[in-house]
């Protein structure tokens, strides 16, 4: 739960984040000061390895509980609330029937299912997927789509819609069906200098009639779907009418939530995994990394995208297995374990004393793009503790993202600013390893929950209190602080991460029968 601020003042708007862990939804002015806030937590279910699956209704009844809740908190006039924008997970894909109640449950982002049609894809080789750096990630919508064609043809067949998380709750909120510019651009293979979705490439890998199912009316981030409709403003408390505006995915509003909207400038998302951002005024391509997405935000802007599947969670996955005396220690001392575990490791060089890792534990997403890369801790002597190789964790995700980024800089990209936003961003010490390894500055956003704000936003523009999205992003987003680097460290920082590179190189095909072998 949140507080308000006393410097607040209405008009207000909403945000609301549907995440992977949570919903949370969060009432805003229009300084991007926060009023109220409220999470509502829900399950993820695994059915088989691999397979992620999540309960929309879950998600309806958390918009239900957090919006209420954050209007009781601090007795808001409903009549001052002009505006409200949701984001989603994506892409966490969900059939419905032609009144919008779900076929089945909804398959989540990180769910990988459907592997075998990302290589199908590939193989067909058709232009679009130039725009995705080659080929499309299993993550994404058209492989999921062809997943269930192929495997579930009773449910594919009887969809009206085939829609993400977001789509869905502004349905409910709107009763019309709108689907995201940017989401659309990022992640279901729409390519608007070759005139947008082309038939022939959904014909070339059987999924003819998928645009039927998608819903036609595509709206930019920040347009106005339509107004808030009775029902739905008696289940959540506010006035009908309100507008309802169009949102992004989740990493897409925390663009939004960091004022990254000038090329150069990068968005540093990290939380469970970790996403990296920037705009290009032309088309920059790489195999290694997603897009570039022609205008998913920014009229004549593209945005080029990196990410490390496991960053927050495998310093989660170290703590929650190995760590169960500094949770129990910092239960008692009402702090952080991750906190006693920072403040343990910063007495050890850095570079862990020769032990490397590779974060890759769920494989690398980019610049290598390898779904069977796994996690590799190498170096080891009876010198080493737990608390080595908490440090060499960390140590491995920031030199994840200066690989990362580097290979932004190789694509021509000059790097201006950095922002970061996400869970890791409490942690000054680990932003540090971070500047440290890359060599530049690190700036740490007030609203760290960066999503849920970049929707605020959103709604700001389609409510019309602001002009645009770069103004609003302007007004309503602050720094907190300036992560400056340790020119010494970098360059000691330089022999480990070009060893992290060599790491891989070595064990990359170890890797791959391994995890075929477990397979």
């Amino acid at each position: 739960m949140g507080g308000k601020n006393i410097a607040t003042n209405p008009p207000y708007i909403i945000g609301i984040d549907c995440g992977t862990e949570s919903l949370r939804a969060g009432i805003f002015d229009l300084n991007g000061e926060i009023v109220a806030t409220s999470a509502y937590l829900y399950k993820t279910y695994f059915p088989k390895p691999g397979w992620a699956e999540q309960r929309p209704e879950d998600w309806w009844d958390g918009i239900r509980y957090t919006v209420q809740e954050c209007i009781k908190q601090e007795k808001i006039e409903i009549k001052e609330i002009k505006g409200i924008c949701i984001d989603g997970t994506s892409s966490t894909v969900l059939p419905v029937d032609m009144k919008g109640i779900p076929l089945r449950n909804a398959i989540l982002w990180m769910d990988v299912r459907a592997s075998e049609e990302s290589k199908i894809i590939e193989k067909r080789g058709h232009p679009v997927l130039r725009y995705s750096g080659g080929k499309d990630s299993e993550e994404w919508m058209v492989p999921k789509a062809l997943w269930l064609k192929r495997n579930q043809p009773s449910i594919y067949n009887k969809a009206f819609k085939i829609i993400e998380s977001a789509d869905w709750l502004s349905y409910k909120l709107t009763g019309l069906w709108t689907a995201s510019q940017y989401t659309i651009t990022s992640k279901w293979n729409y390519v608007s200098p070759m005139g947008g979705w082309l038939p022939e490439f959904f014909n070339e890998i059987e999924l003819e009639d998928i645009l039927e199912k998608w819903p036609s009316k595509v709206l930019d981030v920040g347009a106005c779907i339509g107004p808030l409709t009775r029902q739905a403003a008696n289940e959540l408390g506010l006035n009908p009418g309100i507008p309802v505006v169009q949102g992004a995915t989740d990493a897409g509003a925390a663009i939004l939530g960091t004022n990254v909207t000038e090329p150069g400038e990068i968005t540093l998302i990290i939380g469970s995994s970790s996403v990296h951002f920037t705009h290009s005024e032309k088309p920059l391509f790489s195999p290694g990394i997603w897009g570039p997405y022609p205008e998913p935000l920014f009229k004549d802007m593209w945005l080029i995208e990196g990410g490390q599947i496991s960053t927050g969670s495998l310093v989660n996955w170290f703590v929650n297995n190995f760590c169960s005396a500094e949770r129990q220690w910092g239960k008692k001392r009402g702090i952080s374990p991750y906190s006693i575990l920072d403040e343990e490791s910063k007495v050890i060089p850095l570079g862990s004393e020769g032990l490397i890792a590779l974060e890759f534990f769920q494989g690398n997403r980019t610049p290598y793009r390898d779904p069977l890369a796994r996690g590799v801790i190498l170096g080891f002597t009876l010198k080493h503790t737990k608390i080595h190789i908490y440090k060499s964790i960390l140590e491995s995700v920031a030199f994840g993202t200066r690989n990362i980024l580097e290979t932004f800089q190789k694509m021509g990209i000059v790097i201006k600013k950095i922002c970061v936003c996400g869970g890791g961003g409490k942690s000054h010490y680990w932003l540090q390893i971070h500047s440290d390894v890359f060599g530049n500055s690190f700036y740490v956003v007030e609203m760290l929950d960066a999503s849920l704000l970049g929707s605020a936003i959103s709604a700001s523009v389609g409510a019309g209190l602001y002009r645009s999205l770069k103004e609003a992003s302007s007004k309503m987003v602050k720094i907190k602080e300036e992560i400056k680097p340790d020119k010494a460290n970098y360059e000691k920082y330089s022999f480990f991460y070009n060893k992290y590179k060599e790491l891989y190189k070595m064990t990359n095909e170890i890797m791959r029968d391994l995890s075929r072998k477990r397979d």
